[in-house]
């Protein structure tokens, strides 16, 4: 079954249980999403991605420029452990991790999540791929996928788990779009997945067709 599939039938069973009202505001804070054109002005194919130094979810530091050291460096921009997307995409791409790896590349997630948050989310779905905080979304930010999730919608998430504020220590509830970047040896951007709907992501094969792709040129 695809990403694409299992989010589907998630929306289909998970989105008839909230009530109208809800549901209403949670529309109106997508539409404006959509409408400021974030994707579109975040960094994309063809321009130089942003080095970075982040640390894991054991508090080691981690440097991208040592990442892509051996090979082309994917990153994974997610919005926590507490989004169901997120957690979907996060043990799909730990499915093909072993071929992301045979095929010379690493792999690498991040989100505004303190390390102690980042932890527990790698351990809930046994990733063996770096999992790195993005304490106020600095990283993100310089990548152009930063936004302050909707005020009317920060209760309704916290009553579903969702604390951000508490979880990411930041009163302005900064998220990144979902977005996943491919980077090569050089820096380059050489391929960019960036979508305001938090429920569009890329999916891992596409990662792995294109480095495939990559390796024969």
């Amino acid at each position: 079954m695809s990403l694409k599939e299992q989010i589907e039938g998630f929306k289909d069973r998970f989105l008839p249980q909230i009530p109208e009202p809800i549901r209403k505001s949670m529309q109106t804070a997508e539409d404006a999403l959509r409408e400021s054109r974030l994707a579109e002005r975040a960094l994309g194919t063809g321009d130089d991605a942003v080095d970075f130094t982040l640390p894991n979810a054991k508090g080691d530091m981690v440097s991208s420029k040592v990442l892509r050291g051996d090979g082309p460096l994917i990153l994974s921009f997610y919005r926590g452990g507490w989004c169901p997307y997120c957690s979907m995409e996060l043990k799909a791409l730990q499915d093909v991790n072993a071929e992301i790896q045979a095929l010379g590349a690493t792999l690498v997630a991040i989100s505004p999540q303190l390390p102690d948050a980042s932890l527990s989310t790698a351990e809930k779905n046994e990733l063996e791929f770096e999992v790195l905080s993005d304490v106020n979304s600095e990283v993100a930010d310089k990548f152009g996928l930063t936004f302050s999730l909707a005020e009317d919608l920060r209760p309704i998430y916290k009553i579903w788990g969702a604390d951000v504020a508490t979880v990411n220590d930041d009163p302005d509830c900064k998220l990144p779009l979902p977005a996943t970047y491919v980077i090569d040896q050089d820096g380059k951007i050489v391929h960019a997945f960036t979508d305001e709907d938090y429920t569009e992501r890329l999916e891992p094969n596409e990662i792995l067709d294109f480095l495939r792709k990559l390796r024969k040129t």
